[in-house]
Parts: C-alpha cells; structure tokens; sequence
C-alpha cells in the first residue's frame, strides 16, 4: 500500500509527501503521476465496482427502452456505458438496443463517454467542455423536457437531484443502473488510510469521485473515527477532490475542499503539486534553508526523509522557531513515548542524523532543545 522515497537528493514537487488516494478505477495512472513528481503513496480504495449484468433492474430498463423508445439519453460514464451495450450483447438484445439508441438524441457528459459512444458505431449529439452534470442539466432545461423520455445512465449512484429537476421538468425519466458502487472487499488499505489520517501522516487525500469521498467518511464513523477523521480533513490534511460534484459529501460534513478548473487526473495532480509545497515551512537555521514537509525535510535542497518521531520533535520545534522547547514538552509530542524523557534524546539523536547536519538543534543544558534559527539583531529570539 506504501511507497518509500528512493533516495534522499529527489526535489519533485511532491517529494516529502505523502497522498492517499481513494480511487478504484484508474488508481494505476493517478498514482504513477503523482509518484513521477516525487510523492509517496498510500493507496487504499474507498470502493469497488459491481457490474450489474445479470442484474434484473439493469435488463428491465434494457427492455423498456427497446420496447418505448427514449426521445433522449444521457450517458455518464464511459465504463458504464460500454458495460450497458456488453450486458444487453450478453442477453442476445444488444443489436436491438443499438438500433434504438440510433434514434434518439445522445448526450455524452465528457470526451470519455463519446469514445465509447462511437465505439459502439453511435454518435453523440452533445457534450459539454466541463464534464459536468449540472451543465448537461442546465442545457436540458434550457431546451426543455416536458413531454420527452429520458434514458439516464446512472454512475453507479443515484441522482435524484437530476432525476427530479428533469421530472419537475415534465419529462419522463427511465433510470439505467448499470453498475454500482460497493465497498472494498479488502478493509485493510482503507483503514490503513484513515488511521495515516487521524495520525497526521498523510499530507492529502485525493478523491476522484463522490462515492469514495462518502465511503471512506462512513468506514471512518464504523470506526467510531469520523470526528476524528473531519477534524484532519478539515485542519492539516488535504482533501483534494477531481470535481465540485465528487467534493459534496466531503462539503456537507465541513470539511473544505481544493479541486482543479479541469476535472481530470492531470489537473489534479497539478494542484496537489501547488497546495502542498505552498504548505510547508521553510525556516533559516543555522546558515541552511531548512523546509518542512510531510514525512521529510529539504536542508538546502537535499531530500532528508525523517522518522516519525523526529518528525514530531521537529514539528515541536518549528512551532516556536529560536525558543527553547524543554524535554517535557517534546515528550508530550512524541507519540506513544510514555514517561522517560530519554525517549526524547534518543529521537532528537536520531533526528539530527536524518537532518544530516547536527547544527540545525541547540541542546540548552538543563532546559531543552532549540532551532538554531537565523535572525536579525536585536530579534528577541529566546537563547
């Protein structure tokens, strides 16, 4: 489920971080991206995709709009619509399907569903530039419904805001569940993920749809986590979502969001490279530029990746940079250290060699342990 940063001179603008990510369908190219820029990786799908072609709902609707057919059909997906065509191929009506489907308009939500539209020898009569619902939806209306059957191919969640605009509308809506989405079969990745969040050891989380973004919130509360799991969300660990569509469940429970102007892997990425270096403190100590990030330091653009507990003793220190922090309180930020503040010393010792440069930590005999940071005269720094 982890990766490990391949060596200590890596400055992709990821390097030092970590990034969950939730996806299951196309977790392979998002994590290549984000590996390419230098992150490590936690991936722990949120979900897994069931498809439904042996499915009842799926061959009565089949069947409905072969024997009434649609003036309209909305795909959503281009996995769920080639899932469609193969399952009706499968029950021996899929010539009749395609034959309906030839008469009536066609609109793809994004590039990915007109492919497999004409794959399957069928042109889309519309798409919109932002892959976005809404604006298929606003369209629609503008046009106008009433009166008209609608074929709507759900992405493996219902849509009853969708569904009802258009109903209000005075259209008739035939749903098409194609697949859906279900929880992992494996919990392990996913409740690896949410303890790496209530810990503070994953800089983001990456969402590429709205059911993982729910699902991984309703593990989180079987868990007793969920508050714990917001709290994170919503203070240092970023919920980075692909869409304002995938960011709603994530919304609803507080918890603010970044997503790209272009809702896809690419743009997604791109942000994440922007937010999280933006994130990281950067201090003078001890004549070296020293910069804080998730699970790592840059000492002057060299990669320094740092334990856990060093991480923790530092974090400590950046917190009041040039002050004297005593051993108590760094014991207090160690996790699980109990009572022996030697527990201190022996992670302090290991800090300062993962730092690579001993310097960058005063011991003050009898008081604690300071950034050496660089300031002006007369700064007031505590010594």
């Amino acid at each position: 489920m982890t990766t490990a940063m391949d060596d200590t001179t890596s400055t992709g603008p990821l390097a030092g971080f970590t990034v969950g990510v939730t996806a299951a369908r196309r977790a392979d190219d998002l994590i290549a991206l984000l590996r390419r820029r230098g992150a490590a990786v936690l991936h722990a799908p949120a979900l897994r995709i069931v498809p439904l072609a042996d499915d009842s709902e799926l061959l009565a609707a089949t069947k409905e709009l072969i024997g009434c057919a649609p003036d309209m059909v909305v795909a959503t997906t281009a996995i769920g619509f080639r899932g469609w065509i193969e399952a009706a191929d499968g029950w021996g009506i899929g010539e009749e399907l395609l034959a309906r489907l030839r008469g009536t308009e066609l609109l793809a939500r994004g590039p990915k569903v007109k492919g497999a539209i004409r794959a399957a020898g069928l042109v889309e009569e519309w798409s919109p530039e932002s892959e976005s619902l809404a604006e298929v939806l606003d369209r629609m209306l503008a046009v106008g419904v009433a009166g008209r059957r609608i074929a709507l191919q759900l992405h493996g969640e219902p849509l009853p805001g969708f569904v009802e605009a258009l109903r209000a509308g005075g259209a008739e809506v035939v749903v098409v569940p194609v697949y859906r989405w279900m929880p992992p079969e494996d919990l392990g990745p996913l409740d690896r993920l949410l303890d790496a969040v209530v810990a503070g050891t994953v800089d983001a989380v990456s969402f590429t749809s709205a059911p993982a973004a729910a699902s991984l919130l309703s593990r989180a509360e079987q868990r007793g986590l969920e508050e714990r799991v917001l709290t994170a969300l919503r203070g240092g660990v970023l919920a980075a979502c692909v869409g304002p569509v995938t960011a709603l469940p994530l919304q609803a429970h507080g918890v603010d969001t970044a997503a790209p102007e272009r809702f896809r892997l690419g743009p997604l990425v791109q942000l994440l490279c922007q937010e999280l270096p933006a994130r990281a403190r950067v201090l003078s100590v001890a004549g070296r530029r020293m910069e804080i990030r998730g699970h790592a330091v840059l000492v002057d653009d060299v990669l320094r990746p740092v334990p856990p507990a060093g991480m923790a003793l530092l974090r400590a220190l950046a917190r009041r940079p040039g002050w004297v922090v005593s051993r108590a309180d760094l014991l207090r930020a160690l996790p699980g250290a109990g009572r022996d503040e030697h527990a201190v010393e022996t992670a302090m010792a290991r800090l300062r060699g993962a730092l690579g440069a001993p310097k960058l930590i005063q011991t003050v005999v009898k008081r604690g342990y300071r950034l050496s940071l660089d300031a002006p005269p007369d700064s007031g720094y505590a010594s």
